[in-house]
C-alpha cells in the first residue's frame, strides 16, 4: 500500500484530524513504518498455528439462577425509624413539606 498526501487526508477526515504540512509529513512516515512492519510479519510461517482466540484457558463457571430470601420482609423492616406496611418512609425532597 502507497501512503500518500490523499491517503493522509482521508484519514485525517475520518478521524476528524487537521494536520499542517510538517505534520503529514510525520504521519506519513509513521504510517509508512507500520504498513512495512505488517509486511514482515506477513513473512512469519504459520501453517499449523491455530489462531489465539483466548489468551488463558479460563472458561466462566456458570451456575443456575436461585430465588433465595433469606431475610423477611418484617426482618428488614424491624430497625427502620420510619415505615409503612411494606415500605421505608423517607423524607420528602420538596420544601415545605413533611413525611
Amino acid at each position: 500500500m502507497i501512503v500518500d498526501d490523499a491517503l493522509v487526508e482521508k484519514l485525517a477526515n475520518l478521524s476528524k484530524l487537521e494536520f499542517d504540512a510538517t505534520g503529514k509529513q510525520e504521519i506519513k512516515q509513521d504510517l509508512t513504518k507500520i504498513l512495512s512492519f505488517m509486511e514482515k510479519l506477513n513473512e512469519l510461517d504459520t501453517t499449523g498455528v491455530e489462531p489465539l482466540i483466548f489468551v488463558n484457558e479460563d472458561v466462566n463457571v456458570f451456575r443456575d439462577d436461585v430465588v433465595n430470601y433469606p431475610i423477611s420482609k418484617e426482618e428488614v423492616l424491624m430497625n427502620a425509624p420510619i415505615k409503612d406496611a411494606d415500605y421505608f418512609k423517607v423524607p420528602k425532597f420538596v420544601k415545605g413539606t413533611k413525611y
